[in-house]
């Protein structure tokens, strides 16, 4: 059966044997990736799968049970033992689908374009032609004889999924995905190897940059390791880099959740409507961006997917609250997990910024680390490069930067012009003052 035919089937079989309400998720999906080294193929994959995912409410009682093994004797045993077990849980009733009038698709598949049907006649030869170019540019670097190894990446896939609720929504989508990239190893005087790597995604393959620009940001990412070391401890402004920006902004993800937020670990719990940052820094979740990589036409729980603004103008506008979630706490839902992410950028270029600061750190890249939603408070370690006037005068590993991300919010100055497009997360550099950063 197609995906949408036996997903309509398994939903029918789950209610004849008793389940109040039922939603499946049936998907199927191929991936390719190819890995060189040295000149040679190091390695080739490609995998394709088929499953189906199934929510129940059985008596009020809830579970989601998974299968790979779609054959209908299969299917029928897996119901019946899926039946069984959810009886003998705890009555959920706030896990109940929502009302069939908040399902549907705001968005439309043509509109969202997240499907590039040239995947559909992508050859083998094509991929190694992709990975071959790729190599083809580092070894045209002007400093390859600075590199001791280089790998470089090539990878797509291909996903179908059809998703059938018991409450009457039903949808077929299907998705592409693309992504290629290089990881260079430089050899240091001392024995020491910094590493660096450039990758990029995209939902259509021409979206992806050109083997080029991955070559010179995978160079300029390794040299920057080169002669690192810790600066002195203290407070700095801190630029932070646009394919960094991410992991800062995802501290904030635990902390606007319904989960965190009902169960007491959120420090924004009761902020809604209050200033959290500064005036400059607005974020929205977008979910209708063309070949965005988090777009999509509904949530999780198969509401409309619909813009809003998590942050505008500093002032906490939204937080992140299902179906479920929003009848434990009493409040509307508004989606279960963020989409895009998309902050406003500024006018002028990081190097314009920069030139103005007598000394900054521009924070890179991120080591380990970790972070408390209860009270915001964050320590990561970090890769980036100490300035002075916009020039380099140091390359910085073995340092912490930490903080409290309510603090560090308060503090932002200005967002750069420089989007960064290859993640879902699509924001600038952005500017902060008076950061801790520990080293020596």
């Amino acid at each position: 059966m197609e995906p949408l035919e036996l997903g309509k089937d398994i939903l029918r079989k789950a209610r004849a044997l008793g389940a109040q309400e039922a939603a499946v998720v049936v998907s199927r999906s191929t991936e390719a990736s190819l890995m060189r080294r040295a000149g040679k193929l190091e390695q080739l994959q490609q995998a394709s799968s088929l499953g189906a995912s199934l929510s129940l409410l059985v008596d009020d009682r809830y579970s989601v049970h998974s299968t790979s093994d779609l054959r209908p004797d299969a299917i029928d045993t897996f119901l019946g033992r899926a039946i069984a077990a959810t009886r003998v849980l705890e009555p959920e009733p706030e896990r109940r689908q929502p009302a069939p009038e908040l399902c549907g698709r705001y968005t439309s598949e043509a509109v969202l374009d997240r499907f590039d049907p040239g995947w559909e006649s992508l050859t083998g030869a094509q991929r190694r032609e992709q990975a071959e170019q790729l190599e083809a540019c580092i070894d045209a670097l002007p400093t390859r004889d600075q590199v001791l190894s280089a790998t470089v990446y090539v990878g797509d896939s291909i996903g179908e999924t059809a998703r059938i609720l018991s409450n009457g929504f039903e949808n077929v989508s299907r998705g592409t995905g693309f992504g290629h990239g290089a990881e260079m190893t430089l050899l240091e005087p001392g024995g020491r190897r910094p590493e660096g790597s450039s990758y990029f995604s995209a939902t259509h393959l021409g979206d992806l940059p050109g083997a080029e620009r991955v070559a010179a940001e995978s160079w300029s990412r390794a040299a920057q390791r080169l002669n690192s070391g810790p600066a002195p401890s203290g407070r700095y402004p801190m630029l932070l880099q646009n394919t960094a920006v991410g992991r800062i902004l995802g501290v904030l993800g635990g902390p606007l959740s319904g989960s965190e937020l009902h169960q007491g670990r959120s420090f924004l719990a009761g902020k809604k409507g209050e200033r959290i940052a500064a005036p400059g820094l607005s974020i929205f979740d977008d979910p209708t961006i063309p070949r965005g990589l988090g777009s999509r036409p509904f949530d999780g729980d198969c509401l409309y997917a619909k813009p809003f603004p998590v942050l505008d103008q500093g002032v906490l506008q939204n937080y992140y609250v299902n179906v479920y979630y929003g009848r434990k706490l009493g409040v509307s839902p508004t989606s279960g997990g963020r989409s895009n992410w998309v902050v406003p950028p500024g006018t002028r270029a990081v190097d314009d910024i920069t030139r103005e600061l007598d000394r900054c750190i521009v924070v890179t890249g991120f080591l380990g680390g970790n972070s408390n939603g209860l009270t915001g408070d964050f320590s990561f370690g970090v890769q980036g490069l100490l300035l002075e006037r916009g020039e380099v005068v140091k390359h910085l590993s073995e340092m912490n930067v930490s903080g409290n991300i309510g603090e560090l919010l308060m503090s932002f100055q200005e967002a750069a012009s420089d989007v960064w497009r290859w993640s879902s997360v699509r924001t600038p550099s952005l500017l902060f003052d008076g950061v801790q950063f520990s080293g020596t």
